[in-house]
């Protein structure tokens, strides 16, 4: 017991090289286990129109509810707003992997903290998505706004056709799209060598927030609840680490070795 008590607070102080497999079989558990509960929150569609109308009318008061006119502005260029429903639909899966996995060669004294921070913004979300359900844009009756994904009939998203019976459309608030894309982008801001890179982090959320609303999928204050998420979830891995993820040295330290001790000559006296 001890034993493991000594492991675990060296691990928090600089954790250690990640294992592929283990990383892989945590990865898929974590995100099973997160789309089976973000699933299975009961569909209220009542309450989730409700909810939209209000955080429509909390825009109206705030003068930012402007989605409305971008929705209308993109889906009047036919081959803009389909590239943007493909966006939507899969860049944020590709992206968020091609993180994790840099991450996991090239700075492998960071992943585990980083990884956590992703988790934890992850997990949290779901108690948005169980106490706030909030139907998007798309989906608000009386709204105005355009459903580009049904229009345009984008295929792969869990938006609309048959993908839509087996996805919760009221799993609004927060967006993990921004979550996600927030995450990715600090991190390649924080890590990345060349300039141009860490341009590419800073624009990677910010096109993300545009492509939610382009495609009615999410309001800005989704966004906003997405972006807190991510604090939480850096701030989480800080108070657990007691360092910022990007902090830590590139690479993790190697375990030492203990030499087997040397045999002892034939005969020799004690």
């Amino acid at each position: 017991m001890g034993h493991l008590m000594r492991s675990m607070r060296g691990h928090f102080r600089s954790p250690g090289r990640p294992r592929l497999w283990i990383e892989l079989l945590l990865i898929a558990v974590s995100y099973w286990i997160y789309s089976m509960v973000r699933n299975a929150v009961p569909e209220m569609e009542a309450r989730a129109q409700h909810n939209a109308h209000d955080i429509w009318a909390l825009e109206q008061t705030l003068h930012i509810a402007v989605e409305r006119s971008v929705n209308h502005a993109f889906d009047s260029v036919a081959w803009l707003i389909t590239g943007l429903n493909y966006d939507y639909a899969t860049l944020h899966f590709i992206v968020t992997i091609a993180v994790l996995v840099w991450l996991f060669r090239g700075h492998s004294g960071r992943y585990a903290a980083a990884r956590l921070s992703l988790f934890v913004t992850t997990g949290f979300a779901l108690f948005g998505y169980y106490f706030y359900p909030l139907a998007p844009p798309r989906l608000m009756l009386d709204g105005g706004f355009i459903d580009t994904v049904a229009k345009h009939h984008t295929w792969g998203s869990m938006a609309s056709g048959d993908m839509a019976h087996v996805s919760n459309q009221f799993a609004a608030m927060p967006s993990m799209h921004i979550g996600w894309s927030l995450w990715c982008g600090v991190t390649i801001f924080f890590l990345a060598k060349r300039r141009w890179v860490r341009v590419l982090g800073v624009l990677y959320p910010l096109s993300t927030v545009v492509v939610i609303v382009a495609t009615a999928n999410h309001f800005f204050m989704d966004a906003i609840a997405g972006a807190l998420c991510t604090a939480v979830g850096l701030t989480t891995s800080r108070l657990v680490y007691r360092r910022w993820p990007y902090s830590f040295p590139k690479a993790a330290p190697v375990p030492a070795l203990v030499p087997e001790p040397k045999p002892e000559p034939v005969g020799a006296s004690r």
